[in-house]
């Protein structure tokens, strides 16, 4: 299992800037990817109370990925699990067995009642190497009937990527405005949790 600290700024843009920012940026250098995260949780939204995020990311393999908050970023915590774990966990329930289910289970989370809630699809146009060593992604983000726009820049630090992301903003006449919700948060406050009850 890997175990980092995430540390991205972010800012929810316009469909107009997000087609002028993919001209400039979609060159040689960038790299398309397009990713479906399923985002976890329980009927009452348990981990959410407590600004956890869990979610299976799907791109051709499978990734099981615990986010918690921490003082500067996120600690973020990977393990690789197969298709048939992913589909255990949607069809029956069965969370996959790994460290993350065990540190879960060691912050008493009822593993029983995680279910996948609802998906995101991200279409995103990625830079690296970026200025100061920054990853600068573009994103398209679709779920449940909407879509946004959101730019990120993930650094060493939150300011360096806060800076790295205003300068590209200020560029482009852009309004820096930090959006402090993640892709989890706005796809979770957009279902109707009721539904999933039985």
């Amino acid at each position: 299992m890997a175990t980092n600290i995430e540390i991205e700024a972010k800012v929810l843009i316009s469909k107009d800037d997000y087609e002028r920012v993919i001209k400039l940026y979609n060159k040689e250098n960038a790299t398309k990817i397009t990713q479906t995260n399923y985002y976890i949780d329980t009927d009452s939204l348990y981990l959410k109370r407590y600004g956890i995020g869990l979610r299976i990311r799907e791109k051709g393999y499978y990734t099981l990925t615990l986010k918690a908050p921490m003082a500067e970023g996120l600690l973020e915590k990977k393990e690789s699990i197969t298709k048939e774990q992913y589909e255990a966990l949607k069809n029956k329930q069965i969370f996959p067995s790994g460290n993350i289910k065990n540190f879960l289970l060691m912050l008493g989370v009822d593993i029983s009642k995680l279910k996948i809630l609802t998906e995101l699809v991200t279409e995103r146009t990625e830079i690296e190497n970026f200025s100061g060593g920054e990853i600068f992604s573009i994103d398209k983000n679709s779920y449940n009937g909407l879509i946004d726009y959101e730019l990120e820049m993930e650094g060493e630090s939150l300011e360096r990527a806060k800076a790295a992301l205003k300068e590209i903003c200020n560029e482009l006449g852009i309004t820096y405005k930090e959006n402090s919700k993640s892709k989890q948060v706005r796809a979770m406050d957009t279902i109707n949790v009721k539904k999933f009850k039985k």
